[in-house]
């Protein structure tokens, strides 16, 4: 191996405190890598003015990562053919269902759809490839919306504003969101009855990656007449073991 190049050596250990962590401040960073404060204020100045970083208001800036980081990790993600992954797996559950099953990615407050595969059912839910929802009056995006740190979801929905909704059902208040997908967090699964569509209830998971972010989620949507309580507890079950499967093949640890 030739010679490694220092100053890249510590921007990309800094880089790499974020596998485990989505956001820090720059004393975090001292204190992590044993670096001065000179060469660390430095380092993130580069990587945030570059795009790798992003800096989160307050007095003491915190940090996290960028968009950069998004579009490479991305390329990666593309790599592994992540849509052909959770076809797959989503064409089983809907055959094992025989209820409708999506795949979303999260794009800033939206959940845009990946791969949907139809009901066998006459009565089927009408969404499509490529469309986008508001992500917290679904269960698919508010499984994804789980996975981001407190300063994200405040950016995204600021503590006095109202929210979109979709139904009367839909959630509004971002106070409520927070409580909503602190239980999602616990549970690891979220539903929705009626939120985004009057006659449609759904469960969902995250799918998450080898560090334990999530990178998208899976749903099981059904129209709510042939939706119960047990029927809730049964697919919420089944969607959590498939998503399971599917994060492991991106490296996730074990649950």
């Amino acid at each position: 191996m030739g010679r490694l190049v220092p100053a890249l050596s510590r921007g990309l250990d800094i880089l790499e405190l974020f596998l485990d962590r989505q956001v820090l401040s720059a004393p975090e960073v001292v204190r992590a890598l044993g670096l001065p404060r000179t060469t660390v204020h430095e380092l993130l100045n580069t990587l945030t003015a570059r795009g790798w970083l992003v800096a989160v208001g307050g007095d003491v800036p915190r940090y996290q990562l960028g968009v950069r980081s998004f579009e490479l990790g991305s390329v990666y993600l593309r790599s592994l053919d992540l849509a052909a992954s959770a076809r797959r797996v989503a064409e089983k559950l809907a055959a094992d269902t025989g209820e409708t099953v999506q795949v979303g990615l999260l794009d800033e407050d939206q959940v845009v759809y990946i791969v949907k595969v139809d009901s066998i059912h006459p009565v089927r839910l009408v969404s499509s490839v490529g469309g986008r929802l508001p992500a917290h009056c679904t269960a698919l995006g508010k499984a994804l919306l789980s996975g981001l740190s407190s300063e994200r979801l405040d950016e995204l929905f600021p503590s006095g504003s109202e929210l979109t909704g979709l139904t009367r059902n839909s959630i509004r208040d971002p106070g409520q969101l927070r409580d909503t997908l602190a239980r999602i967090r616990r549970r690891g699964v979220a539903h929705e009855e009626r939120e985004s569509n009057p006659e449609a209830a759904c469960v969902a998971a995250g799918i998450r990656d080898r560090s334990g972010q999530v990178i998208a989620a899976m749903s099981i949507s059904v129209p709510t007449s042939r939706w119960s309580a047990a029927r809730r507890r049964e697919l919420g079950e089944l969607v959590r073991a498939a998503t399971d499967d599917l994060s492991r093949e991106f490296g996730a640890p074990r649950p």
